[in-house]
């Protein structure tokens, strides 16, 4: 089921795919390291037409991922 709200009487949906300039601008980075990311397999990408997008699942699990780094004082 969608999530629906009520004030504006239709139903909304949460992005389920980003562009590698919204992938960049939520992690933080470069496109360039996006695109890199891709590149290498470590963040899954598909094809739409010519553009390449990131599941809103597989941005997620890369998040999720990620090792914290140690804290150098």
């Amino acid at each position: 089921a969608l999530p629906f709200d009520s004030t504006r009487k239709e139903r909304t949906m949460e992005k389920l795919c980003f562009t590698a300039d919204e992938v960049a601008d939520r992690l933080s980075v470069s496109k360039t390291r996006v695109y890199d990311l891709m590149r290498s397999g470590e963040l899954p990408s598909v094809k739409l037409g010519r553009s390449r997008l990131v599941k809103a699942a597989d941005l997620l699990a890369y998040v999720e991922s990620l090792e914290p780094a140690p804290v150098v004082a």
